[in-house]
């Protein structure tokens, strides 16, 4: 398994006592699956993205990105770990508005201590993977509100992470772009081996996961078809 959380329990203070945003959650995510996690606001699908990105240690638990136990690393460990093994499509793709489409992979590159000019290569190639070989060149104002999500998942691909998460991506989408988008997640998860987690309200095109789980309350449970 490249994810794997094993009983996780996440509490965050609330005046006087606290409340419990994950309750012993267990979750396997094998190498090359998509995984979607639906639930209502507020529910715990942000937390579990969280957790599972290491931006936030958990009470109880386990947590494990390509077989390495997060909770016996340091900080800076898991800041390591995050730029190696975990790649996170955010709501909002965030595209530097001075940079290109290849440029806007480039830079992760370079924020990874890497020669930008050493990973143009792999960047085009993602591009091409996501259907953008031919926008390259183009500035974020030049992309459909589509194609820069399709950037923002190239992006985050670039360091070949174990496992994508991915924040609710086909909420700033119509339906026609929302579906390609999700077969694309679901393309790239086989044919890269990332073990993907993807949190979203929308059910209209889960039948694209390999796997649905729904969060309520804290809880993870499978999913009842919509």
């Amino acid at each position: 398994m490249s994810l794997v959380l094993d009983a996780v329990t996440l509490t965050y203070p609330d005046g006087d006592g606290r409340i419990t945003a994950l309750d012993s959650v267990s979750l396997a995510v094998p190498a090359g699956t998509l995984t979607a996690v639906v639930g209502p606001s507020g529910s715990g699908k942000s937390s579990l993205l969280a957790v599972a990105a290491t931006l936030v240690t958990p009470d109880r638990g386990r947590v494990l990105v390509a077989g390495t136990d997060t909770g016996a690393l340091t900080p800076a460990g898991r800041a390591e770990l995050r730029r190696e093994h975990i790649g996170i499509v955010f709501q909002q793709p965030n595209l530097l508005p001075s940079l290109s489409a290849v440029e806007q992979l480039q830079v992760m590159a370079h924020l990874s201590g890497r020669s930008p000019k050493a990973v143009r290569g792999r960047a085009l190639e993602l591009l091409d993977a996501v259907g953008l070989a031919d926008l390259a060149g183009r500035r974020p104002h030049r992309l459909s509100g589509g194609q820069r999500q399709r950037v923002n998942i190239a992006r985050a691909l670039v360091n070949e992470p174990s496992v994508l998460l991915v924040d609710e991506p086909t909420s700033a989408l119509d339906h026609e772009r929302g579906a390609a988008v999700m077969d694309l997640l679901a393309r790239l998860a086989g044919e890269r081996g990332t073990a993907t987690v993807l949190v979203t309200h929308d059910r209209t095109h889960l039948s694209r996961a390999d796997r649905t789980v729904a969060v309520r309350d804290g809880r993870l449970s499978e999913a009842v078809p919509a």
